[in-house]
């Protein structure tokens, strides 16, 4: 699914406009700072809770549903109070209010989904994750050919959210039955307590995630958010590589916590999987990052040429993600979980203070370069923990064979632009001269692979 809402998505902001579609950016963005508060860490505790015990849903679920109901109908009140205290106008404010209800919707469509994968219910699960956005893509690419503008495309978002609750609740009501609400002040606050911790860090990735959009629109202009957002996309993208990949390694490093030198091989070898391909997109992007934008025909030059400088600086950035969110996945499945949300609460407070000096001034760019700052910031966190919490040494020979590698393959695309003016081909071929110097340099072996990534956990 994810491709062919890249290309959608493409289309739709081309289609609007860069001021348009960084209008719903923006606000987009400002109500996932708040998601957080649509669900106070429920949906994690109570999954968690009932994979555990069976018998935990059928006591609780029923004093759960009043509270989440009466949650998210609040929260697009709650949104549109904020939004209108930060200055947002009338028809903004209209807009804060159907995505707000999206997001209320999505959130408990989380919880219910929780619920299936605690009963073990894992296809079917799988089936529900992609049906809001398989939805989506069809209504967007009916109005695409019909006609979209911002109005339109926010509609489009609520209506299949609105499909996919009603599609999941009645599978749900089907699979579990009828749960009669009831009011238990004591237990509800149980549950609040003991979900507290998850609501914060939801609150602190969600902040760490969508602030620079809401400052950039509030503090340069909706068109300035809609070509970092035009970059953004393409940072999400590829991102998805990480987040997939990561809680391969979460469950192996959990699954070896008082084994610390199984931690280190696995360490060692989760840096290789999870650098290796946002190195070669990184160097790509660095060389022909333009070509990504090939579907933005009614944009111009000065804006094409701003849309890159912001993506090669943010795949700067996650070029270090790249190098170093391994160490993240290692101490938050050691139980340092709290001391990671910490590192990265004040991460966001260093962007959010450089964005409101840099952004009036420098825009966009200011916010990119700030992301980049940023993540250098909790990275270098991430190495000053690993030997006092873990007592694992920090791979320093690994991390320069990488670095070298990179500067390598960075050359490579450069002398390849000497001999074809064919992006493509010089692209192929780089990629076959990066593996090679994957294997030169010893970064990787057959063995090491087969080792770590094709043996189950015992």
């Amino acid at each position: 699914m994810k491709p062919v809402w890249l290309v959608l998505e493409n289309n739709v902001q081309n289609q609007i406009g860069h001021m348009a579609y960084g209008t719903f950016a923006a606000l987009f963005s400002f109500t996932y700072l708040f998601t957080a508060f649509t669900d106070l860490g429920v949906h994690q505790y109570f999954t968690k809770q009932t994979a555990a015990n069976p018998a935990f849903m059928p006591a609780h679920l029923p004093v759960i549903l009043p509270f989440k109901t009466i949650i998210s109908l609040l929260f697009p009140v709650l949104m549109v109070v904020a939004g209108w205290v930060i200055g947002y106008k009338a028809q903004e404010l209209y807009y804060l209010t159907l995505i707000g209800f999206a997001f209320t919707f999505t959130q408990f469509t989380l919880f219910l989904r929780g619920i299936l994968q605690a009963h073990q219910y894992f296809n079917l699960d799988a089936l529900l994750s992609v049906l809001e956005r398989f939805l989506l893509i069809f209504i967007i690419a009916a109005l695409l050919y019909f006609g979209i503008n911002l109005e339109k495309y926010v509609y489009a978002r609520l209506a299949s959210v609105l499909l996919t609750f009603g599609i999941l609740f009645l599978i749900f009501r089907r699979t579990f039955g009828a749960f009669p609400a009831r009011w238990n002040s004591s237990q509800l606050l149980r549950v609040i307590k003991a979900s507290f911790p998850f609501a914060v860090i939801n609150l602190v990735y969600g902040i760490n995630e969508k602030v620079d959009m809401v400052l950039l629109e509030r503090l340069a202009s909706s068109e300035e958010a809609g070509i970092y957002a035009g970059a953004y996309r393409w940072v999400d993208a590829v991102m998805m590589y990480t987040w997939t990949v990561l809680p391969i390694f979460f469950a192996k490093f959990a699954a070896h916590q008082r084994e610390p030198q199984e931690q280190q091989k696995l360490l060692r070898f989760g840096q290789v999987i999870g650098s290796v391909p946002l190195i070669f997109m990184s160097v790509f992007v660095f060389f022909y990052g333009e070509k990504l934008f090939w579907q933005f025909s009614n944009s111009s030059a000065t804006e094409l040429n701003l849309m890159r400088l912001n993506l090669q600086i943010l795949f700067a950035s996650v070029l270090v993600h790249g190098f170093f969110a391994i160490y993240s996945t290692i101490l938050t499945a050691s139980n340092w979980e709290l001391t990671v949300s910490k590192l990265v609460a004040a991460s966001i407070v260093v962007n959010v203070l450089l964005n409101f000096i840099f952004i009036p001034a420098y825009g966009s760019l200011a916010a990119a370069v700030n992301t980049l700052l940023s993540a250098v910031l909790v990275s270098g966190g991430y190495l000053a923990l690993l030997r006092p919490k873990l007592n694992i040494t920090i791979p320093f020979v690994l991390i320069l064979k990488l670095g070298l590698t990179t500067l390598g393959l960075a050359g490579i695309f450069y002398i390849l632009s000497w001999f074809s003016g064919y992006w493509w081909l010089n692209t192929i071929l780089a990629g076959f001269a990066l593996i090679g110097l994957l294997f030169v340099t010893r970064i990787i072996n057959l063995s090491e692979i087969k080792a770590n990534l094709l043996t189950p956990n015992k």
